[in-house]
């Protein structure tokens, strides 16, 4: 390396240690000198020292053993941080690792900067900050969370990271058969949209409130949480906050669907993606105002883990089947066959419709995937005002009927728009 980028890598070993070392010391900051294990200074320090032990394996060249000057040096500071950060705790009366092993840490991305990629140093100096400056957040997230929400958490990892990797990616059946693996990518897909939805939630707001309570509906099923208010709304619940949550989940059902239009099949987005956004921003501010409409009455339960184990396998069974079906109509009956089993499928879920189509969207055409995913997003949004009119009362009938109304205009002028030159 030449003298330039030899003074950044070491810059950046400097800067790394002074980043977490801001952190460290300004969480002491009411400590009077000499009371703290590490601050702004040893964290720079840290960092340079990790730099230089790099800088000074580089020069020797791996001999006599590669690794073994950092290694040296890693020991000496473990050994030194563990001897200040035991001292600390027994002047405190507390017990604590975090110092050493971001003392650690910070050395190691110091002699990353030198010896490796300093991007992946850069990104690993980021992210210790800003685990070290969550520490609140993330105690609080923990106190917060429930032995359901924590369990549903370790199914997904298991899923992810055991699982999958044991799973045939061969496909299976006629019409281009149904691949084990890729149908399982798509359940851990969707469980994670809604799972981290519904933890966001309920960290990030109060858990209470119909609009909350429809919103995190609308990430498990927008179409059961509006049966489920469209029930409430004739049993005692005022028809203004039952039709804002229901409006709510179709809010947060229109985004999510965009959101998985992205990730599956991105060259949709740009059709796609503005219509379905505006009509979730306008049934959005539907519910807004429905729920101002009816302020007394602001409790209300959450809706239940979205993520639990017999709803991954429903929507597994029903992307199956609803996969191997519109591959069927579509080499069978063609474009049409494609649309009916879209807006068929959307009656109960919009979500097994859009992740069939978008992963077909390499074998259709564009026009085709766009049509079958706005026809099934279309036949969701009025099904679920039938299932208003059946089930609800008048008054929620009618405001879901004014809001569903609303969004599809708007998400069609916002499609026009998008189409123009």
């Amino acid at each position: 390396m030449d003298l330039v980028d030899l003074f950044q890598r070491i810059g950046l070993a400097i800067a790394i240690g002074a980043a977490v070392g801001v952190e460290r010391h300004w969480r002491d900051r009411a400590e009077p000198e000499g009371a703290r294990t590490a601050g702004i200074r040893t964290f720079t320090l840290i960092g340079m020292t990790g730099g230089l032990a790099g800088l000074l394996e580089t020069a020797i060249g791996g001999t006599p053993a590669p690794g073994l000057i950092v290694a040296a040096f890693l020991l000496s500071l473990t050994v030194v941080m563990l001897r200040f950060a035991l001292i600390q705790a027994r002047a405190e009366h507390s017990v604590s690792a975090t110092t050493v092993i971001a003392a650690i840490t910070t050395f190691a991305l110091g002699a990353l900067a030198v010896l490796g990629d300093t991007v992946i140093a850069s990104a690993g100096g980021a992210a210790i900050v800003t685990v070290l400056a969550s520490r609140e957040f993330l105690h609080g997230a923990i106190r917060r969370l429930t032995w359901v929400e924590l369990r549903s958490a370790v199914v997904l990892l298991a899923m992810s990271f055991v699982l999958l990797p044991l799973i045939p990616a061969t496909p299976y059946g006629p019409f281009g058969g149904v691949s084990p693996r890729s149908l399982l990518i798509l359940v851990i897909l969707l469980a994670s949209v809604s799972f981290i939805g519904y933890v966001a939630v309920r960290l990030l707001g109060s858990g209470q409130g119909y609009l909350v309570a429809g919103a995190v509906g609308g990430l498990v099923s927008s179409t059961a949480t509006t049966v489920t208010f469209a029930r409430q709304s004739v049993s005692g619940m005022p028809a203004q906050a039952a039709a804002g949550g229901a409006v709510a989940a179709g809010a947060v059902s229109l985004v999510r669907t965009g959101l998985l239009v992205a990730a599956l099949a991105p060259s949709l987005v740009s059709a796609l993606l503005p219509p379905l956004l505006v009509s979730g921003g306008v049934m959005m501010a539907c519910a807004v105002l429905f729920i101002r409409r009816d302020v007394s009455h602001a409790g209300a339960e959450p809706p239940a883990n979205p993520f639990e184990l017999i709803q991954v396998v429903k929507m597994a069974l029903l992307i199956t089947v609803v996969a191997f079906v519109a591959r069927a109509s579509s080499q069978i009956f063609g474009d049409g066959g494609l649309y009916v089993v879209s807006a068929l499928s959307a009656l109960a879920d919009v979500d097994a419709a859009t992740v069939t189509v978008a992963g077909m969207a390499a074998q259709l055409t564009t026009a085709v995937a766009i049509n079958a995913i706005g026809i099934a997003v279309a036949a969701n949004l009025l099904a679920k005002v039938a299932y208003g009119a059946a089930t609800g009362s008048r008054s929620f009938l009618l405001m879901l009927a004014l809001a569903t109304t609303l969004a599809i205009a708007a998400g069609l002028i916002a499609a026009f728009v998008a189409q123009l030159p």
